[in-house]
């Protein structure tokens, strides 16, 4: 992310240079950059590099491993032979939209009695909720199989009982005491699985492929489930990289291959989302998850209902999917609209409250005008330039408020929350998220108490703002050739970070400019001595005229490769300036 000018001043961060990063570097007959990049990440021996380097599909946890799956698998096999009616429940993130549509192709595929059902997330909110239950019930279904929720409702697990409905649960989310009644729950926090930061898709599809396994005979798999697992892992992708889960071990073999595999998809869904999003011809890697298609995918439920985006999952219509894909395009242009439109609204309060006083350590914030789809992304944002855990909060629908919130490393939101929960109707998330209802009325109180709990369990070093910064360069040790190279880190997530990196002493070769239709990002060029290269930097068009004044200066960047009209040269940009 740039540091656009006027943003609280960063810490630089910088990793020291491994003496073992040579070494590592022949062995592996790679540039000496990527070596101390695995040391970074703790990978410091030959096999290890190799299999991060390498991820291979073997490497993946046999889904038979997962708590809780042979029950969930005997229920779902009894269902099928009974022929009773399914309903697959899920959250309405892109997270819980993969699940639900793995989960979907397989029974279908199966002829089961299926159906989904995605609950709206304004009008119904996260998780399982009593009315969608009853409804369910009414409509004859026997079978409720959750992807992404249900590890916390125990009440509702107790209404699908009392109605007739058996549960199975498949979650990721924090568990408390008491665990919901169920036929199974397939979570891989309930025993010493080895991959406890698995996304809800990730689950679902696991999930999935044990029910696969449970209906081979010979040893082969069926051609056309095998093709339906091929489509599973480029969905459980895309789950994955938009849950922003740890990006190492299991989850980066998933994501690796899922990646690779997207472009190839036979799922109408998936090729009209890519077509909708203009990436047809390239290769898809992580970032266009993260902000190309997932956005496009989560604009669904921000906006009107995520039924529309599982409906693109899992319709075999080209002319539909190319429909619904456009449709969403246009949602996420407008979730965009707002988002910026409230962010301005919020910085603006910010100022005039004193949020943004040292002293401070929280901001929480009300509206009635906020959309309750984008509040989340905006409180994101807000910490992005105030450093501090923020909570908006939407005034706009009757007597209930909701919000959503945010925070930095070190605060855990949804602990703060609990803290604070006699002034609040419910609330849920977990410890850099959380989402919450509250009595219009009670909102003062609320941010009060939760400033008061900051005040004693958040520490002055963590609203401290740090730029990671993996090695210190110059210009000429990041050729094309060893930029390419970095891609064989990809795919990049917590725990595998895309690399940043820092040169002192540089000066500007042509002058920097502002460029954007409102002159918001920089241009320059710059050398360092052993090389030139040219920089963008998002955000960072104020520092303009500091930059012409400036003789020497040291720039954090994250290098690249830019396409852009076939250039297919160096391209750096940039993280932060500092002025000598």
């Amino acid at each position: 992310m740039a540091f656009a000018a006027g943003m609280q001043r960063r810490v630089w961060d910088i990793r020291p240079a491994d003496p073992n990063a040579e070494q590592l570097a022949r062995s592996l007959k790679v540039s000496p950059v990527l070596a101390q990049l695995l040391i970074n990440r703790n990978i410091s021996s030959l096999e290890q590099a190799r299999s991060f380097l390498s991820p291979k599909l073997t490497e993946l946890i046999e889904p038979e491993k997962m708590p809780g799956i042979a029950d969930a698998v005997a229920r779902v096999k009894q269902a099928l032979s009974n022929g009773e009616r399914i309903a697959i429940y899920g959250d309405y993130d892109v997270d819980g939209i993969t699940g639900v549509s793995i989960l979907w192709h397989l029974l279908e595929l199966m002829g089961a009695k299926v159906e989904y059902y995605i609950p709206h997330r304004i009008d119904e909110g996260y998780g399982l909720n009593p009315e969608a239950v009853t409804h369910l019930a009414e409509n004859g279904v026997n079978l409720i199989i959750t992807v992404d929720c249900g590890v916390t409702a125990t009440a509702q697990a107790k209404l699908a009982g009392e109605l007739g409905i058996d549960l199975i649960i498949t979650d990721h989310h924090q568990m408390l005491e008491e665990l919901p009644q169920a036929v199974a729950i397939v979570h891989p926090g309930l025993e010493s699985y080895p991959n406890p930061d698995s996304a809800g898709a990730m689950v679902a599809m696991k999930l999935a492929w044990a029910i696969v396994n449970s209906f081979k005979t010979t040893g082969k798999t069926d051609p056309k489930l095998k093709q339906f697992l091929l489509n599973a892992t480029t969905l459980a992708a895309m789950g994955t990289v938009a849950d922003v889960v740890e990006m190492r071990g299991e989850n980066r073999v998933l994501t690796s291959y899922g990646l690779k595999a997207l472009t190839e998809s036979k799922l109408c869904g998936i090729k009209a989302l890519i077509n909708s999003a203009d990436l047809n011809g390239q290769n898809i890697d992580s970032y266009h998850i993260g902000f190309r298609l997932a956005p496009m995918l989560n604009a669904a439920g921000r906006m009107g209902h995520a039924r529309l985006a599982v409906e693109l999952l899992t319709s075999d219509s080209p002319t539909r999917c190319a429909q619904i894909a456009e449709y969403l395009k246009q949602q996420n242009i407008q979730r965009r609209q707002y988002q910026r439109k409230i962010f301005k609204q919020v910085r603006e309060m910010i100022t005039e409250k004193g949020l943004n006083h040292p002293d401070r350590k929280t901001i929480v914030l009300a509206d009635n005008s906020w959309h309750t789809g984008v509040i989340g992304i905006v409180a994101s944002r807000v910490i992005d330039e105030f450093f501090r855990p923020t909570i908006l909060i939407n005034t706009g629908n009757g007597d209930t408020a909701q919000g959503s919130g945010r925070s930095v490393a070190g605060f855990d939101m949804n602990a703060a929350i609990s803290a604070c929960s006699d002034n609040l109707v419910s609330f849920g998330g977990h410890a850099m998220a959380a989402g919450l209802k509250i009595e219009k009325d009670r909102i003062p109180d609320f941010a009060e108490q939760f400033e008061a709990y900051a005040q004693k369990n958040l520490s002055e070093d963590a609203l401290v703002l740090k730029l990671d910064i993996d090695a210190e360069c110059s210009i000429a040790d990041l050729s094309y050739h060893a930029v390419r190279e970095l891609g064989m880190l990809e795919p990049f997530g917590p725990g595998n970070v895309k690399p940043v990196f820092v040169t002192r002493g540089v000066h500007w070769i042509s002058p920097p400019k502002r460029v954007g239709v409102k002159g918001d990002h920089l241009q320059i060029a710059i050398t360092d001595g052993t090389e030139s290269v040219r920089c963008i930097g998002f955000g960072m068009g104020k520092l303009e005229k500091k930059l012409l004044e400036s003789e020497y200066f040291s720039v954090a960047y994250e290098p690249q490769i830019d396409t852009y009209r076939n250039n297919n040269a160096t391209q750096f940009v940039l993280s932060d300036i500092r002025f000598e």
